[in-house]
């Protein structure tokens, strides 16, 4: 039997592929078009508006179409080269396909920033975004400045011990290995490649004669350019997916209901995660509708929102005034010999509990305000913007009066050290015919170099924040998220829903943090090479850390609101950063002079001279009068001013753009609502024609009942009568007593449904005919 059942498909797939082999052209075109529809109908299957066993059943359709009937397309080699290109092509889709994925599964922590948002909301996942963001942008930093000028100064530069620059100062060997020396930078850490000091002045060092200085200057200038760049290429493309996506305010909660799940999850872990996160796109928009229906005291919010601004206003002028104090009094410190540790990190440890303390107070303030989460929170980031400027703005000033305090001393540490020099070299008492061995560079008296000093503040900054923040993290959401966990089984009341309870994430101190550490290393990269890799080892840990913290100790806020549809905002403050970065090194690289002892511009009268030393020694005569030209400031301000006119322009032509693109989607919405009334109006119109045609038929169909009655019941009575008179009187009197009335024995009548389709009404049975249809006989007289 299975023989053969084999042959018969052995032969019906012989008579197949001849009947393959005889077709014409045109049934070749004709298949070939039903191939290429099949195709475009696998490629759209997930777009149908279909059930998903109807998709299915064609999806299994069209694929075992198109299988059956793509390779014989062609004769000859013309069919193989064609089987040839089809199969080339399945195999370049699912490489693409795979590469698509593996790209996807390239991107760092996606899955935890997805799991994150599934339980948290899109609001939290925002931030972890942007911090991976700022690891991409901090690494490329990195790269520039560990490849452009710690690595050819390392390799290709003099040597430790060479030069003073390069030397611990003999007064510091003692201690320059201690642990408390090198947590404050000093000692050895100071004399290294980490900080501006530690680089020679030559113009070309190594065998590559490579320009150090030139290097140094313009990779400075690149981390702010690059920066500069990137965060406003990041800003245009949110705006323009933004824009893109459009708004989709209609219908949400359908939408979310019937279209949210994904059908292709197989994974139980993953099938959770989708679970929560619809849960909580859910709850967002539940408080989006609830806010924009709410309804509110306006002359008591007006007064509370005052009351909260001079509030926190009186809180920001506290704070920069307790800053500038201890600024002050660490310049005082600095003068003394003996002073504690305390005493030594003042200024590091204020800003950073201010950092840590003041956030909660603005957000404790903003409760009075009763606004929108996602207006509240861009007040809280605007607030602690405010206090994180102020505050380093403050440190700065400080810092800038102890750079010039340096400054007015230099020129007699100068002449120190050239005195000493010239004494050691020139003394009397030594032999002549001797050389002199040079003078040890630990031995040279030295200025106090003050980018260094710059530097060692900002690295001592950055690594205190990066403390705060984890201790933070550790004792303000880990141990107290342990001590509700635990003790609440044992408490008077319930921990975990009155105090302390759980943590909420703190979504405007981290961003603004993260902002506000990122202007520091734009502003200390250029005194403190090093600087950038340290930040990139911080944002790397604080990921898994802070990823860990969020998951492990913290509950998603009480009100779960939707994140911006674009990061702009969170850019915007980063621009301004950048902006507000870039003013003290521009002002210390145009107004003041660098140290004659230290740094790569050590002798020159003003950093940007190295720019003008590289022209007039490396390049031709006729370069160097074009940057002349280029440089001359009648050519610079009106090309400022053109740029600013561009600007302008394009910005008004952005905005009749949106404004012309809400006015076409309000047309939009307007049609599609006359559209929806039309079709209730004519949905309306056809159920009452439905309504009124049924109660005409069921009239007519009661007026025809009426009229067929009574010719019944007439024909009735008279076939009794006749049937009396045939059978006599005595069957008249036993009828009479056995029939019984003549309204017990009307036939049924039809129902309107039930008539043919004349409409007319069924002919009665003659009365001279039994119900056999036979002719009855006469009666005998």
């Amino acid at each position: 039997m299975w023989k053969q059942l084999k042959k018969h498909r052995s032969s019906s797939s012989a008579s197949s592929a001849s009947c393959g082999e005889s077709l014409s052209e045109e049934e070749l075109a004709r298949i070939l078009e039903q191939v290429e529809d099949k195709k475009k109908l696998i490629a759209t299957m997930r777009s149908k508006p279909w059930p998903m066993a109807r998709k299915l059943a064609e999806l299994r359709e069209a694929q075992e179409f198109v299988e059956k009937y793509e390779g014989a397309l062609g004769k000859g080699k013309g069919k193989r080269l064609y089987a040839c290109r089809m199969l080339m092509a399945k195999k370049w889709a699912k490489f693409k396909r795979d590469f698509d994925n593996f790209k996807t599964q390239c991107i760092p922590w996606e899955m935890k920033i997805k799991d994150i948002e599934s339980h948290f909301g899109s609001s939290v996942a925002s931030y972890f975004i942007f911090l991976r963001w700022m690891y991409g942008v901090n690494l490329v930093l990195f790269g520039l400045i560990f490849g452009l000028v710690i690595i050819p100064e390392v390799l290709m530069g003099m040597p430790y011990g060479s030069i003073p620059r390069k030397t611990v100062p003999r007064a510091e060997e003692e201690k320059a290995m201690d642990f408390s020396v090198l947590w404050d930078f000093e000692g050895y850490i100071k004399y290294s490649a980490l900080f501006y000091g530690y680089y020679n002045n030559q113009r070309t060092i190594g065998w590559l004669r490579y320009r150090l200085p030139m290097a140094y200057f313009m990779v400075g200038v690149s981390v702010f350019g690059y920066s500069l760049m990137i965060v406003i290429r990041s800003m245009a493309s949110n705006t323009q997916g933004s824009t893109s996506e459009g708004e989709n305010d209609n219908f949400t909660f359908s939408f979310k209901m019937f279209t949210s799940w994904d059908y292709l999850i197989g994974n139980s872990e993953t099938a959770d995660s989708k679970y929560a996160s619809i849960t909580t796109s859910f709850k967002e928009s539940i408080v989006d509708e609830q806010e924009s229906n709410k309804e509110e005291n306006v002359h008591l919010t007006r007064f509370l929102r005052v009351l909260a601004n001079f509030l926190i206003i009186c809180c920001l002028c506290g704070s920069g005034y307790l800053i500038y104090f201890v600024v002050k009094r660490s310049q005082e410190f600095s003068k003394m010999q003996n002073i504690s540790w305390y005493e030594r990190n003042e200024v590091e440890i204020v800003m950073s509990l201010l950092g840590m303390f003041c956030p909660p107070l603005f957000e404790t303030i903003a409760a009075l305000e009763n606004y929108h989460p996602r207006i509240g929170l861009k007040w809280q980031l605007g607030r602690i913007f405010a206090l994180f400027l102020g505050n380093l703005y403050t440190f700065l000033l400080a810092l800038m009066d102890d750079v010039h305090l340096k400054l007015s001393n230099e020129e007699t540490i100068k002449n120190i050290t050239h005195w000493t020099l010239f004494h050691y070299y020139n003394a009397s008492g030594w032999n002549e015919s001797v050389p002199r061995p040079p003078l040890h560079p630990a031995d040279v008296p030295r200025g106090s170099c003050w980018e260094t000093a710059v530097g060692i503040e900002f690295m001592r900054l950055t690594v205190s924040d990066m403390l705060v923040t984890y201790i933070t993290i550790l004792l303000g959401d880990f141990l107290r998220a342990c001590f509700v966990r635990f003790m609440n089984y044992c408490w008077c009341w319930d921990l975990e829903a009155g105090f302390p309870s759980y943590a909420e994430f703190d979504i405007s101190g981290n961003v603004l943090g993260l902002i506000f550490n990122q202007g520091m290393i734009w502003m200390g990269s250029f005194y403190a090479p090093g600087l950038v890799g340290i930040n990139v080892l911080r944002l790397l840990t604080s990921m898994y850390f802070q990823c860990w913290a969020v998951m492990s100790s913290n509950v998603p806020h009480e009100r779960v609101f939707k994140a911006s549809r674009s990061n702009n905002f969170y850019m915007g403050l980063l621009l301004l950063v950048l902006f507000l970065s870039l003013l003290p090194v521009a002002y210390t690289i145009m107004s003041l002079p660098p140290s004659f002892d230290c740094g790569p511009f050590s002798g020159k009268n003003r950093m940007y001279d190295v720019i003008q030393e590289t022209i007039e020694n490396d390049f031709p005569t006729f370069l160097g009068k074009i940057f002349a030209f280029l440089a001359n400031p009648g050519l610079i301000i009106p090309a400022i001013l053109l740029m600013f006119l561009a600007i302008y322009y394009l910005n008004s032509v952005s905005k009749s753009l949106s404004r012309s693109n809400a006015q076409l989607r309000k047309k939009i919405q307007a049609l599609r609502e006359i559209e929806k009334s039309h079709k209730s109006v004519k949905g309306r119109a056809t159920a009452r024609d439905s309504e009124e045609t049924a109660n005409g038929n069921s009239k007519n169909s009661t007026q025809l009942q009426l009229p067929k009655e009574g010719t019944m019941r007439h024909s009735a009575s008279q076939s009794q009568t006749l049937d009396q008179k045939a059978q006599g009187p005595e069957a008249s009197s036993s009828a009479g007593k056995a029939v019984p009335p003549a309204s017990q024995h009307l036939p049924i009548s039809r129902s309107p449904g039930a008539r043919t389709g004349s409409g007319q009404a069924r002919p009665q049975a003659h009365p001279w005919r039994s119900a056999s249809g036979k002719s009855a006989q006469r009666p005998r007289h």
